[in-house]
């Protein structure tokens, strides 16, 4: 892999945000820790709001019925505009560029594929594979976003629950039952054996993300005039998509990682803006700048605005931890 590809880039963006989400996760641990008398005080980090997204989406509904801002968990629901506005305009860069999760999932795919136990399954079992996700997703919408009521999702925000969601996630991954444990080894070994197994199979986040991917203009195309047929792109998908068969990767599963134009011999892939003979050719790195660039944007206008930070006294949080 040549050191300056789009492949190498991907995976250095994934591995930043690993590290950066890392240091959230400690951060968090020290302001739980303060809040409870057990250590000194540290700032509440508001990144860890992103692993809130049922908090996020009644926040976004609440939005959308009132024109009022989550004061709660502003920074979740900041990270989810983001996330959907990066789906619209540069399909799942979010998925592809920005979760530790897809990381780890490609990180086990590859080791699979080195240890000869990666497999391919077939288009209709592939299918059949995909369907989960969506049925959660589907659930998920219904149960915490159809069904409840305006006065249901005030009372959720505002609950003594919901003030320190972000704290008790953090306490129930750091000590885990035997549910979540067995949830977590079937989840590692599916991804040795599949590509993608979480991601593709079972995200609702990420199915949520594939829906709206699908008005994309941005994604990544395929000359056929100049394809080799060697099949190499379809082999570096992680998403397991067959690329090679493919003239516009415009379906819900491309992350828009550029695995496969950085894997193609021939350069017959390239990322285009647009449709038709009008669409403007962009740089294979296209994707990721696009993501991070509207990451950026949508912090710097919470950030302005006033929407990122809690202003949430820590007395409150000692109190609904205890």
């Amino acid at each position: 892999m040549h050191p300056f590809s789009s492949a190498r880039l991907h995976r250095l963006i994934q591995l930043g945000f690993v590290l950066f989400l890392s240091w959230v996760a400690w951060r968090l641990h020290e302001y739980a820790q303060g809040v409870s008398g057990n250590g000194a005080f540290v700032p509440r980090p508001a990144a860890a709001e992103a692993f809130l997204p049922l908090s996020a989406l009644l926040g976004l509904k609440r939005l959308l019925l009132t024109g009022q801002y989550d004061p709660i968990h502003p920074a979740g629901l900041t990270i989810l505009l983001v996330a959907l506005c990066t789906a619209i305009l540069c399909r799942r860069g979010f998925c592809g560029y920005l979760c530790p999760v897809g990381w780890l999932s490609g990180l086990l795919a590859r080791l699979g594929t080195r240890l000869g136990v990666s497999c391919r399954p077939g288009r209709r079992l592939e299918w059949l594979l995909s369907a989960p996700k969506y049925v959660l997703l589907a659930a998920i919408l219904y149960s915490f976003v159809v069904s409840m009521d305006l006065p249901s999702i005030e009372w959720f925000l505002k609950s003594p629950y919901n003030l320190v969601a972000d704290i008790k996630m953090l306490q129930y991954f750091l000590a885990p039952g035997t549910l979540t444990l067995g949830v977590i080894v079937v989840m590692v070994l599916g991804s040795l054996f599949l590509p993608g197994f979480w991601c593709r199979g079972f995200c609702p986040y990420g199915a949520l993300l594939g829906l709206l991917s699908l008005l994309s203009p941005m994604a990544v195309n395929r000359n056929p005039a100049s394809c080799s047929g060697c099949g190499r792109c379809a082999a570096a998908c992680p998403s397991r998509i067959p690329v090679d068969g493919r003239k516009r990767l415009s379906g819900p599963e491309c992350v828009g990682c550029t695995e496969c134009v950085s894997a193609c011999p021939s350069r017959c892939l390239d990322i285009r803006f647009g449709y038709g003979t009008g669409a403007l050719r962009l740089p294979a790195w296209g994707i990721a700048a696009g993501t991070l660039l509207i990451l950026l944007i949508g912090y710097a206008a919470a950030v302005f605005t006033g929407h990122w930070e809690a202003d949430l006294p820590p007395q409150m949080i000692r109190m609904f931890l205890n």
